[in-house]
């Protein structure tokens, strides 16, 4: 493996189809790339025809552009390639009939794993056995997992089985088995025909004392191939069987045990101090494969450094000394461990000296012959590893500078480096790689879960298992401890722990075992225990805000502090692993993090206040981008709240806000913040009217209309219902409102403020109209115009006109409509509120159609529609269009009427309007005429 190119260009197929570039893994798009790709790879250095290609990835029915859609793949695969190698280490070439990958041979995975098999033939047992698990580790999984079609992989499934064969065998040879039993069992299990299987798996057993067993092996096959093939075993099967049977002398000798690759001398000790490796070690293929590639690929003059980072529980630990386990014979000079215990609940972090003490007299070194001088003993140390290739696992680490005089000085040495830390400093100062561990997939969750508790509990309750899996939110520790907890309590059922880990109040007491010591909110404790004082105080404000994530403006506003202290404090925060940064500036908890920090929050309804009145002038300077405002709110006073430049970018602000706000109004109302609950509400009404928000709206009305009824605020209450009021009445639900819109405008009478009479007599003429009392809703409508004239309310004024078309409209008044409409969409034009402006204009435009004035209503329409899509305004084009085809189909324009339609239908059903019924119906009746 030494002469393995390291940089440039590496493709892998034993697994997923990978691409490297300097170890780094390129993204390949769509499918058909991949398929083209697979195919070139498995046939590097050869023609593969442009015939086979298609009928590879089209099957019987390619596409009449099948050979140009080709061509597009070959050109951005080369210059994929060639912007990520520009050396030149591979290259596509286009020779007659088709294409050929031209790469060396040893940067491909199945080349080098060939080679391996083939190299191990004739070598003695240890050796051999190296070279197997060297080429078994180049497996990431199932051949091509992701490549579509069919590509031709049989080969390489059986070179993986010889491989797993020889390992076997080779191991056989070294005596190691009672170690095979269990994997020889699930392999003859996966492989039930495979007679050398069978026959590994009777000698295992037999060396192992298992005679009945050995027997009992051979018979069930023996009945599987009479019954199934109609055949009987092998002749050296059946050999075997009768070894067994007469206790065969030849049998019994279990091979030689492997022998150490550096004899013992005098002084000279070969240490294996990695502790027991963990039964039942699940997941992590991807970290383990990249410690495999790190190691394959390390510089065998110096020392490869890696660092696995990751939060408290998350499995570090595990993982190093798993791999270390696994790919100890690469390391013959020995394995040292230390437990550094940065992060010990119980115990100050052991210092460098002793650490060197107790790896000298590992390594043979006398005790008296240890030095006293810390200087010296990092001189002794480098000096007796100088040229000796060596496994250092220091676990738990704190600091970068403890960990760098521990660095054994090169000759191909790996170290492995656990921390809560990043320890980033390594990375710049000694080339450390670093490798953050994540929680595990659900599929892994549950069959750690299935390992831990010894039986399938996952096929015998699978939901409360995933439930079960979801409230340890996935973490090796916590999962570990529950199920540890019902394997000790065998009465319980994973119902009733689920039904004990709901209770946010005791799910984290839960999962801890007192009498052990272990435990996620010990383990939590002791990140928090360590934290400097600002942190400490950063970490209790990301707990006490109750969304989803966390921004550094939420913690600026908590803490008091600027918005750069507060965005360098969250990033220290991730990098101790307390919380973790999905987007910039965006910073999310785990589950089980969150309800710590929410236990040792202080001041819990103080900050809550702080941060509301942030999002309140947030929300208030997000919504008047959206639209003009005329409620009498402004909270646009703070200067520290976010501030979106555009209308799209405040609809952007409030789809990645909405969790939170939601979360917020009900932290709110349960510590009593009723006034800036009810204004919260109020403010974000815009964005829910304009994105068409009516499930989540609901609750949290509900929770406004509450909270300024509980402290008696009229005017809190008559503005929640009038949001209410616009919410039901973009989404067509204003019948059986009548009732809230009188109260609204008792309320109003009350509070005798005009802008607030002009909007409740619109509301409560809307809700008229939903009852059918029309004549009644026309009377309120124009008290409520010429209120808005006398008091100066133009916005108010242009929506009550509005409305009033809209209801002229329907009695057929199509002119008086259209004047009242072209005045509201004029005064909107003036006032700046581009959106009612839209949807004006395609009123007028629908006004001007039933008119008979279709060449206007099309010019309307079609500048309406113009308008929405310059101003990310989907419902108004989505109205703009479905106007526009109706117009459209008017003129007899059937095929353009369609695309508008069609277009206004999609839009509509994005949004979940009810109006896309009504345009479903229109693009139906159109199509379907003759």
């Amino acid at each position: 493996m030494a002469d393995r190119s390291k940089s440039g260009l590496e493709f892998g197929v034993l697994g997923p189809l990978q691409v490297l570039a300097d170890g780094r893994q390129l993204l390949i798009g769509r499918k058909g790339m991949r398929g083209l790709l697979a195919m070139l790879v498995l046939d590097a250095n050869r023609v593969v025809p442009i015939d086979e290609i298609v009928d590879s990835l089209w099957a019987d029915d390619p596409p009449a552009t099948a050979r140009t859609i080709v061509h597009g793949y070959v050109s951005r695969l080369r210059r994929m390639l060639e912007e990520a190698d520009p050396a030149g280490s591979a290259r596509i070439l286009t020779t007659p009939p088709g294409y050929q990958l031209s790469v060396d041979p040893w940067r491909l995975d199945f080349h080098r794993a060939r080679q391996l098999v083939s190299s191990a033939r004739g070598k003695p047992a240890p050796i051999r056995a190296q070279l197997l698990r060297e080429s078994l580790g180049l497996w990431r999984g199932p051949v091509l997992a992701d490549v579509p079609g069919d590509p031709v992989t049989s080969d390489l499934e059986e070179l993986r089985l010889a491989a797993v064969e020889e390992r076997i065998e080779a191991e056989l040879e070294l005596g190691r088995h009672l170690e095979l039993v269990g994997e020889l069992r699930q392999l003859v299990n996966d492989y039930p025909f495979r007679e050398r299987l069978v026959g590994h798996m009777m000698r295992a057993l037999y060396r192992s004392g298992q005679r009945a067993d050995a027997l009992e092996a051979y018979q069930r096959f023996h009945r599987r191939v009479v019954d199934e093939l109609g055949i009987d075993p092998g002749p050296g099967l059946r050999v075997l069987h009768e070894q067994v049977l007469r206790d065969d002398p030849a049998l019994s000798s279990p091979g030689l045990a492997e022998p150490a690759v550096v004899p013992p001398r005098p002084g000279v000790v070969v240490p294996a101090q990695l502790p027991a490796a963990a039964s039942g070690f699940i997941g992590r293929d991807e970290e383990l494969a990249w410690l495999d590639r790190l190691c394959d690929g390390r510089d065998l003059a110096a020392t490869t450094i890696a660092v696995v980072n990751g939060a408290a529980g998350i499995g570090k630990s595990e993982l190093a000394v798993t791999w270390g386990h696994r790919r100890a014979e690469q390391f013959p000079d020995g394995l040292l461990f230390a437990s550094l215990n940065g992060f010990a609940p119980d115990r100050d972090p052991v210092e460098p000296a002793e650490v060197l003490a107790r790896f000298l007299l590992a390594l043979g070194v006398p005790a008296d012959g240890v030095p006293r001088d810390l200087d010296d003993r990092v001189g002794l140390y480098r000096s007796v590893l100088a040229k000796r290739r060596v496994l250092v696992v220091l676990d738990d680490a704190w600091d970068p500078e403890h960990v760098r005089l521990l660095l054994p000085p090169g000759a191909g040495s790996v170290v492995l480096v656990t921390s809560r830390r990043r320890l980033e400093s390594l990375v710049v100062s000694n080339g450390a790689r670093m490798l953050t561990l994540d929680t595990l997939s659900d599929e892994e969750a549950i069959r750690l879960v299935d390992e831990v508790v010894g039986k399938p509990l996952s096929d015998q309750e699978p939901a409360a298992v995933r439930m079960l899996v979801e409230l340890c939110g996935n973490l090796p520790l916590a999962l570990r401890v529950a199920a540890a907890k019902l394997v000790f309590s065998p009465e319980w059922t994973v119902e009733a722990l689920v039904d004990q880990l709901s209770d946010d109040a005791a799910r984290l007491r839960t999962l801890d075992l007192a009498d052990t010591g272990l435990g996620v909110e010990r383990a939590l404790a002791v990140s928090y225990r360590n934290l400097p004082p600002e942190l400490a105080e950063t970490f209790r404000a990301a707990g006490l805000v109750p969304g989803r994530w966390v921004s550094p403006h939420a913690i600026s506003a908590v803490c008091d502090i600027d918005l750069g202290t507060a965005a360098a404090r969250l990033a220290d925060l991730a990098d101790a692993h307390l919380l973790v940064e999905q987007w910039r500036g965006g910073f999310v908890l785990h589950d089980l993090v969150r309800l710590y920090a929410r236990g040792v929050v202080e001041h819990r309804e103080r900050g809550l206040r702080r941060l509301m009145d942030h999002y309140l002038c947030a929300c208030d300077h997000a919504r008047r981008l959206i639209r003009p405002v005329s409620d009498g709110l402004d909270f646009t006073g703070d200067s520290a709240a976010p501030r979106p430049a555009t209308s799209a970018q405040a609809l952007s602000w409030f789809d990645k806000e909405w969790p939170n706000l939601i979360a917020l109004v009900h932290a709110g109302s349960e510590v009593g913040l009723h006034e800036q609950v009810w204004q919260l509400v109020r403010l974000v009404h815009t964005y829910c009217v304009t994105r068409l928000v009516s499930r989540e709206w609901r609750g949290i009305a509900e929770f406004g209309l509450a909270s300024a009824r509980v402290i008696g605020d009229r005017r809190g209450e008559m503005l929640v219902l009038n949001a209410m009021h616009d919410i039901n009445n973009r989404a067509g639900a204003l019948r059986g409102t009548l009732e809230q819109a009188e109260l609204a405008h008792r309320i109003a009478v009350d509070l005798a403020e005009p802008r607030y009479l002009v909007m409740t007599l619109d509301q409560l003429a809307l809700a008229l109209v939903a009852e059918g009392r029309v004549e009644e809703a026309l009377s309120h409508h124009r008290e409520a115009v010429e209120l808005a004239r006398r008091d100066g309310d133009a916005l108010g004024e242009a929506t009550v006109l509005n409305n009033l078309a809209q209801v002229e409209q329907r009695l057929g008044q199509r002119e008086t409509a259209a004047q009242h409409q072209y005045l509201a969409m004029e005064i909107y034009h003036r006032h700046g509120d581009e959106r009612a402006y839209a949807v004006a204009m395609n009123n007028l435009a629908e006004l001007y159609a039933e008119l008979g004035l279709l060449p206007e209503a099309e010019e309307h329409a079609r500048q309406g529609v113009e308008l929405a899509r310059g101003g990310s305004m989907q419902f108004e084009e989505a109205f703009g269009r479905q106007v526009l085809g109706t117009v459209l189909a008017k003129r007899g324009e059937r095929v353009a009427a369609q695309a508008e339609l069609a277009e206004s239908l999609r839009l509509f059903v994005r949004l979940g309007s009810p109006r896309a019924m009504l345009v479903r119906t229109a693009l139906e009746a159109l199509t379907s005429e003759v």
